[in-house]
């Protein structure tokens, strides 16, 4: 038997995990006024997290490494959770913020990355480096643009510290290609 599942198999894995994670929501609106979300807000989480599982599925089918595969999951993942809480709540104070915009920069740095590496795992490594890079300056950018209140939740030392730990694991990702990469050397 094939240890790589089929496409069609995958897609409906992903199919069937989206709708699971997006019944958590829908169960706890019955419980709770705290959790309110629109149809958009469902639409929008549910492409997010099909679209994270497509992109892990394709993109970790260039490399049947594990450490190539687990650098994959650690960058979608990271992206998502950017994703996700930038819309969220928002990163440079509320979700309105216009500073939060920055984070689609670090995105689209993060696939122009990846299209340019063809999937190669040093490539991969470069990219997710220059991702890494692309997070970290985005709270100095805000700050020369923007200026931001210490009174706003989670204040500029928090938006430093919230940047770090998201450059911090595209960097993991990284070191995990460039692991791959050398792997492919010997």
């Amino acid at each position: 038997m094939n240890a790589v599942p089929s496409m069609r198999r995958q897609l409906r894995n992903i199919t069937l995990v989206t709708a699971t994670i997006l019944l958590l929501p829908l169960m706890a609106m019955r419980f709770t006024r705290e959790v309110n979300w629109s149809v958009s807000d469902f639409v929008i989480a549910g492409v997010l997290l099909f679209g994270t599982g497509l992109a892990y599925v394709v993109i970790s089918r260039a490399s049947k490494s594990p450490v190539y595969r687990l650098g994959v999951a650690v960058a979608v993942m990271t992206g998502l959770a950017l994703i996700w809480i930038n819309l969220a709540v928002g990163i440079i104070g509320s979700e309105d913020n216009p500073a939060n915009a920055l984070y689609v920069g670090v995105i689209v740095v993060g696939l122009i990355g990846i299209a340019s590496a063809r999937l190669r795992p040093q490539g991969m490594a470069r990219a997710a480096f220059v991702t890494a890079a692309a997070q970290a300056l985005v709270p100095f950018v805000a700050l020369i643009i923007w200026r931001p209140s210490f009174d706003n939740t989670p204040g500029i030392v928090g938006v430093f510290i919230l940047n770090a730990m998201f450059a911090g694991a595209f960097v993991v990702a990284g070191m995990l290609f460039k692991r791959a990469a050398e792997a492919d050397k010997r």
